[in-house]
């Protein structure tokens, strides 16, 4: 057999370079620059060290969950806007219930009302074929309502050791289970969402619902299971909220909406559906992370901090939302 020449080598390496997408690694990018100019500039504020590392990933640990969630909802062209109000509701039932019935009972609860509000709203946008903005808008008010109804704006302390040692407190051969559970979310939500049938028809129906139809997808089904799934992972976020907190309030989760689809999509998943990363959104939930530590290190406010992260989203849709060109 010839051996194959250089300039046909050299034309395969080119061919391959440009099908490479560079808006699929700004994530990336954007992580060890944020690292590196956050060690430099707050090298005597204690940035880079073990302490502080660990104090941010422990930090950003309910939206990295919350954030799995959303990729696959985003995936499909939908979006989910009552995680939030959902991480309160859930963290204050189970807690509730956690008080009069016991550990199981009380995370069976919470578990459950993310699974409810989920199925309602993909219910609702299915079924009825309303908007997935304005349905999960109209539920992030009535959820928030109700944990606001239901705690009277006071905290619902968890009582439980064994409750705030699983979700939040405790640890696992010296591991933190708030690192445990992400790592459970990441892991499990990447095999599934690259590696599974159920994966690969949720970018079927976001890339295009209408030939997902022709070939066969339940395109009502796969909505609803992903909003069901962002229920359920906001239910969790909520219940490590609590149990690190060791209580829940009507307001856990109030200002994590934007951060979570912040992280999701500068990690790589299109608001339009079709494409998205699970790996990708742990590294944004970092990065965002990061960005907000090291503000908090330089002395900066709560509202510096919301204009930065919007100011990141704002600069990752550029990046990564635009259409190419036809």
């Amino acid at each position: 057999m010839a051996a194959e020449s250089p300039a046909i080598s050299a034309g395969g390496a080119v061919a391959r370079l440009r099908s490479v997408d560079p808006r699929r690694y700004v994530v990336y990018v954007g992580f060890v620059l944020i690292l590196v100019a956050m060690s430099i500039v707050l090298r005597n504020d204690g940035f880079f060290t073990q302490r502080n590392l660990i104090n941010i990933i422990l930090q950003t640990a309910p939206i990295t969950v919350m954030a799995v969630g959303t990729v696959f909802v985003l995936s499909t062209g939908v979006i989910d806007l009552s995680i939030g109000a959902i991480v309160a509701l859930s963290a204050v039932v189970s807690a509730a219930v956690l008080r009069d019935h016991g550990l199981a009972a009380g995370v069976a609860a919470g578990v459950a009302t993310g699974l409810v509000v989920g199925l309602l709203n993909g219910l609702l946008v299915t079924r009825l074929r309303l908007p997935s903005f304005l349905v999960t808008l109209g539920m992030m008010e009535v959820v928030a309502g109700m944990a606001q109804r239901l705690t009277k704006l006071a905290a619902v302390p968890t009582v439980d050791d064994y409750f705030n040692g699983l979700f939040g407190s405790g640890s696992i051969a010296g591991i933190s289970t708030l690192i445990v559970w992400s790592a459970i979310a990441v892991f499990a939500g990447h095999y599934v969402y690259r590696h599974t049938r159920a994966g690969a028809h949720v970018l079927a129906v976001g890339d295009n619902p209408r030939a997902a139809r022709v070939s066969g997808i339940n395109v009502g089904r796969i909505k609803i299971g992903v909003l069901i799934i962002s229920g359920i992972c906001a239910s969790t976020a909520g219940m490590l909220y609590a149990g690190r907190l060791h209580g829940a309030t009507y307001n856990l989760g109030a200002n994590d909406l934007l951060t979570v689809i912040a992280a999701v999509v500068v990690g790589g998943t299109r608001l339009t559906g079709g494409q998205g990363s699970v790996v990708g959104a742990l590294i944004g939930s970092l990065m965002l992370g990061m960005l907000n530590n090291g503000l908090i290190l330089a002395g900066l406010s709560t509202w510096d901090q919301l204009i930065a992260n919007g100011l990141i989203l704002l600069v990752a849709i550029a990046l990564t939302g635009r259409e190419e060109k036809v």
